[in-house]
C-alpha cells in the first residue's frame, strides 16, 4: 500500500490550503512507520472527502492597514487510545484572514482538562509572538494591536491570570506560567468563548458534518475581527 505517499500528499495539501484535513493528519500521521488496512481504508476515505470538496479553499480580502492577529486554540482530553495524551488545535487570522493552522499532540500526559487546555494555550501563545514578529517585520510596523487568543476552557483562562496558589495546580510545570509575562505586558490577551463558536474544535475531534461544515464557514469568514 503507498500509505506514505498518500498521507504526503494530503499533508502537503493540508499544510497550503487545506486546514479542514488538519485532524486527520494529526491521527495518521502516527502510524506511517506501521499502517494497517484500516489505516488505509482512512486514507482512501479522506481521498473521496477531498474529491467531493475539490472547490473548497480559503478566501483572502484586503482588511485595511493596520494589522491585527485573532487566535483560536482548543483540545480534546486524553482521546489517544496508545498513550493517553491529548491533541493541540489552534488558528489564527491576520486582517480577518486565516493565515496559520495546527493539530498534534502534546509531547507530556495531561492530568486534567485543565492542564491540558494551559499547555494548548501556552503552545499557542508562543506561535502568537512569532507571528507578532512575523507581520511586524513584513508590514515594517513597530507596534502591533494586542493578539487576542480565544479560548473555550473557563478554568485556563483564569488560571492564566490568577497568581493565587492552589494545591490541584500545583503539579503545572512551572514553564507554563511564562503566559502571565506576556498577558501583563499587554501583548496577548486570552479570552473566553463559547465551545459552539470555538472555531478550532474541528482540528482536535471528528465532528458530525452539519457541525463540521459550520466550523469550517467561521474558520473560513474572513469578515473583520
Amino acid at each position: 500500500m503507498p500509505y506514505a505517499n498518500v498521507v504526503g500528499s494530503i499533508m502537503y495539501f493540508m499544510v497550503c490550503c487545506r486546514p479542514d484535513l488538519s485532524y486527520f493528519m494529526s491521527v495518521v500521521g502516527r502510524f506511517m512507520e506501521n499502517p494497517g488496512k484500516r489505516h488505509w481504508e482512512d486514507a482512501k476515505w479522506v481521498l473521496r472527502y477531498i474529491s467531493g470538496t475539490i472547490d473548497v479553499g480559503l478566501k483572502y480580502a484586503n482588511r485595511g492597514e493596520v494589522p491585527s492577529i485573532e487566535g483560536y486554540v482548543d483540545f480534546d482530553f486524553a482521546k489517544s487510545i496508545d498513550t493517553r495524551k491529548s491533541t493541540t488545535g489552534y488558528a489564527f487570522k491576520v486582517f480577518g484572514n486565516l493565515v496559520n493552522w495546527r493539530a498534534n499532540l502534546q509531547s507530556v500526559v495531561a492530568l486534567s482538562t485543565t492542564e491540558v487546555e494551559y499547555i494548548a494555550t501556552n503552545e499557542t501563545v508562543k506561535e502568537s509572538l512569532w507571528l507578532r514578529d512575523l507581520v511586524s517585520e513584513l508590514l515594517q510596523v513597530k507596534e502591533l494591536k494586542t493578539t487576542v487568543i480565544h479560548c473555550d476552557s473557563q478554568s485556563a483562562v483564569s488560571l492564566s491570570k490568577n497568581q493565587v496558589y492552589h494545591d490541584r495546580r500545583k503539579h503545572v510545570d512551572i514553564k507554563y506560567h511564562f503566559i502571565r509575562d506576556i498577558i501583563k505586558s499587554e501583548v496577548v490577551a486570552i479570552k473566553n468563548i463559547s465551545t459552539n463558536e470555538n472555531v478550532v474544535d474541528m482540528l482536535t475531534k471528528a465532528l458530525p458534518s452539519k457541525k463540521f461544515n459550520y466550523y469550517l464557514q467561521l474558520l473560513n469568514n474572513t469578515g473583520s475581527n
